[in-house]
C-alpha cells in the first residue's frame, strides 16, 4: 500500500486546491496534490474554453455584495487577494489581462490552457507533487487519508490537508459531491447541494419554442424579487432554449428565482424589452400607430422585433395589446413565469455545501484541527462573470496561508 507523508495534502486540483498548495510550497512546505480525475484543473480548462473571466473589475462596493449571505466571509477573504492582486499574480505567470467593455477580465489570449500550463509549471517548481486518478475515499483507522488508485489502496498522512473537492455541477470534471456523505458521517453540517448559475424552464408555446428556441435576447432588462423582498434589477442578454431559458444575466438572478421555485413551485422572471426608453415615452409612440399591424409598427418605431417582439406576444394578455397605455407598462413589465429550475449536473456551479459556521477565520474545521475547507463545496455562491473565480482563488489563498499558520503555531507548541 503506498503511503504519502508530505506536510500538507491537498484534495482537489481546481482553482482553490491549486492556489492553496501554490501558497504552502512556497513557504518552504512539502505538498503533494491529489484528485480523481487523470489532469489538474479540468474544470477551469472548460470554462475557458471561450475565454477565460478570471475576475471583475467593479468597485468593492459592488463586487462583494455579488457573494450575498456570504459577503462579510469574502470581505474578509478578498481584502487578502483582491482582484488586482489576481491579475498580479496571472501577470507574474506570463499572462498578460484585460478588462473587457463589460468590466470582467480576460487573459490576452483568451486562453486557460496557456494559464494552467504556466502555473502547473511554477508549482513543479516549487516541489508540488501531482497524483491523478487518486479518489478520496475518507480516513484510516489511524487518521490517514485514504485514496483508490486504480484497483489500489494509497494512504497519506500529512501534518495538515485541505480538501476542495467542489460541488456538484459538470460531474465529469471531477465535481460530483461524492465527499457529502464522508463529512457528514463526522458530523459536519452541510447543506443540501443544489444548482446555481443555471437555467430555467419555460412552458413556451410550440409557436416560439419551434421559431426562437436557440435564438439571443438582447439589450433587455431583467429583474427578480430575492428573499429579503427586494427588487434586484440588470441589464443584459439571454438565450431561449427548447426547455426555457440561459444566459449570463439570468444566471446572475439564479439564486432568488431557484429559490422562489424551491418555495411557491414556481417563480416570476420580469423582463423590460426596451430598458433604454421611459414608459411615457413608449405610451406616446404607441399612440402614434396608425392603420399598419402591430408587428409592423412596433418593428418601425421601436425597433422591437424577433424574439422580444415574440416575447410581448407570448406572454402579454392580448387585450393590452390594443391599449398604448397598457402595452407601454407590458414592454417595461413583462413576467415570465418560470417553473423549473435545469438539473445541478448541467449547472455552471452549485449552491450549498459545508456550512461556514463549521470553520473558523482560518478555513479550519472547528471539529477536525488541522483538515481546512476551500471552495465551492463550502457553502455559498456567486454570479459567473469573474466572481466565482476570483472568490475560488481568495478561498485557496486564505486556506494556503491558514494551513503554514497553523503548523507554524503547533510546531512550536
Amino acid at each position: 500500500m503506498p503511503h504519502h507523508t508530505p506536510d500538507v495534502a491537498i484534495v482537489g486540483a481546481g482553482p482553490a486546491g491549486l492556489m492553496a498548495a501554490e501558497i504552502a510550497a512556497g513557504a518552504g512546505l512539502r505538498v503533494a496534490v491529489f484528485d480523481h480525475t487523470p489532469t489538474p484543473a479540468r474544470k477551469l480548462l472548460l470554462a475557458g474554453r471561450g475565454g477565460l473571466n478570471l475576475t471583475h473589475s467593479e468597485p468593492p462596493d459592488r463586487f462583494l455584495p455579488r457573494y450575498g449571505t456570504a459577503e462579510p466571509l469574502f470581505r474578509r477573504l478578498l481584502a487578502g487577494f483582491t482582484p488586482d492582486d489576481l491579475r498580479g499574480w496571472a501577470a507574474g505567470l506570463g499572462i498578460e489581462t484585460f478588462v473587457g467593455s463589460s468590466g470582467r477580465v480576460f487573459p490576452v489570449q483568451m486562453k486557460a490552457s496557456t494559464l494552467v500550463r504556466a502555473w502547473l509549471r511554477r508549482l513543479d517548481g516549487l516541489g508540488v507533487t501531482l497524483h491523478g486518478r487518486h479518489r478520496w475515499t475518507g480516513w484510516t483507522g489511524d487518521g490517514a487519508l485514504a485514496f483508490r488508485h486504480g484497483g489500489e489502496a494509497v494512504t497519506a498522512a500529512p501534518r495538515a490537508a485541505l480538501l476542495a473537492l467542489g460541488g456538484a455541477s459538470w460531474p465529469r470534471t471531477g465535481s460530483d459531491g461524492g465527499w457529502v456523505p464522508l463529512l457528514e458521517g463526522l458530523g459536519v453540517g452541510v447543506a443540501p447541494l443544489a444548482p446555481s448559475n443555471m437555467g430555467f424552464e419555460v412552458p413556451w408555446s410550440d409557436h416560439l419554442r419551434g421559431r426562437f428556441a436557440g435564438q439571443p435576447v438582447k439589450s433587455v432588462g431583467l429583474s427578480a424579487i430575492d428573499r429579503s423582498g427586494t427588487r434586484r434589477r440588470l441589464k443584459g442578454e439571454f438565450v431561449i432554449t427548447e426547455a426555457g431559458i440561459e444566459g449570463g444575466a439570468v444566471y446572475a438572478l439564479s439564486a432568488p428565482l431557484r429559490d422562489a421555485i424551491a418555495a411557491e413551485g414556481w417563480a416570476t422572471l420580469t423582463l423590460d424589452l426596451l430598458p433604454d426608453m421611459p414608459e411615457a415615452e413608449l405610451a406616446r409612440r404607441l399612440r402614434r400607430r396608425g392603420a399598419e399591424s402591430l408587428a409592423t409598427f412596433l418593428k418601425k418605431a421601436l425597433s422591437l422585433a424577433g424574439p422580444r417582439a415574440a416575447l410581448l406576444r407570448e406572454f402579454a394578455p392580448a387585450a393590452e395589446l390594443a391599449d398604448p397605455a397598457a402595452l407601454a407598462r407590458r414592454i417595461k413589465e413583462l413576467p415570465v413565469v418560470l417553473t423549473g429550475v435545469r438539473p445541478i449536473e448541467r449547472a455552471i456551479s452549485s449552491a450549498g455545501g459545508v456550512r461556514l459556521s463549521e470553520l473558523d477565520e482560518r478555513l479550519m474545521l472547528a471539529r477536525r484541527p488541522g483538515l481546512f475547507l476551500a471552495g465551492e463545496m463550502l457553502d455559498w455562491e456567486a454570479p459567473t462573470g469573474g466572481y466565482l473565480l476570483q472568490g475560488c482563488f481568495a478561498m485557496g489563498v486564505a486556506a494556503g496561508k491558514g494551513m503554514v499558520e497553523w503548523l507554524e503555531r503547533t510546531a512550536t507548541g
